[in-house]
């Protein structure tokens, strides 16, 4: 058995290597963790930029990687928490952007500023007891390669972006989106897919 799988096999050393990591009832690693450990452990491409400002709540129990030449903005969050972060090649994190984990964006993908996209949830079964002590679910989600989100879009926990779509200002992304489509509105729904025999965007 690695040293890994008997530290997530005992519950009293797990919590006392997460103590470690991460202050109680807090989000943001502690500061050798940011500074030494997630230098080492993550993967990160040649060129990458990410600005002075961004907040990398990131820890080494979760994946972090991000490809060649991609850029996060300053004053966005980055947290792999709960879930894997994983940004692909020439991609934009704008500025303001909030990710967080189970998140995975592929190529060339743009995402314009103050994007949430978040594949976590609070659960919420028992009226009687704070939310904050009912712990959390997750499901991921994924933007294909050679998307564009506007800016203020949600993108909410499960759903998937199909690769060459356009998410417009301000949408609210509650279900799958499919390839090659336009989608607008709170929740969001498709008004346009591209339609190869015409070469170009046609209203659905």
């Amino acid at each position: 058995m690695s040293l890994a799988n008997y530290i997530k096999g005992n519950a009293r050393l797990k919590k006392v290597f997460h103590w470690m990591l991460i202050p109680s009832d807090e989000a943001r690693p502690r500061l050798w963790v940011r500074l030494f450990l997630n230098r080492f452990y993550h993967q990160k491409g040649r060129g990458v930029i990410i600005r002075s400002w961004v907040r990398m709540d990131v820890v080494p129990f979760n994946k972090f990687a991000i490809g060649n030449k991609s850029v996060i903005e300053d004053f966005s969050t980055i947290n792999n928490g709960v879930g894997a972060v994983i940004i692909g090649h020439n991609s934009l994190i704008g500025l303001g952007n909030v990710i967080i984990g189970p998140v995975t964006i592929g190529d060339d993908v743009i995402l314009a500023q103050n994007i949430v996209a978040s594949g976590l949830n609070h659960n919420y079964n028992d009226i009687s007891r704070p939310i904050r002590v009912q712990g959390v679910s997750t499901a991921p989600i994924v933007i294909e390669d050679n998307c564009w989100v506007g800016a203020n879009a949600v993108i909410t926990a499960g759903v998937t972006i199909g690769r060459q779509s356009i998410i417009a200002a301000g949408a609210v992304v509650t279900k799958n989106i499919p390839p090659y489509s336009v989608a607008v509105g709170n929740p969001a729904r498709v008004i346009k897919k591209y339609d190869e025999e015409q070469q170009a965007w046609v209203k659905v």
